[in-house]
């Protein structure tokens, strides 16, 4: 297995840690997971099982409606 040096701020250091902590799993096994999520080319079998889990999720054509109103976004 390969070894990579990288050099990161302290804070994001601190919540890599606490987080790796909270799911049980070594700092590095956090990474990889992450890595391997963003460079996947296509959906994981979980994202694809929710396809249609959402009954009340309004159809996706009523949503593209040129008239439809947007809803004001939150300011920050």
């Amino acid at each position: 297995m390969a070894q990579v040096t990288i050099y990161i701020p302290n804070n994001l250091e601190k919540k890599i840690k606490q987080k790796s902590k909270e799911l049980n799993i070594s700092i590095s096994k956090f990474i990889t997971k992450l890595l391997e999520q963003k460079i996947q080319n296509s959906w994981s079998m979980e994202t694809k099982k929710l396809v249609g889990a959402w009954d009340d999720f309004e159809d996706a054509k009523s949503l593209r409606e040129p008239n439809t109103k947007d809803i004001k976004r939150e300011e920050f």
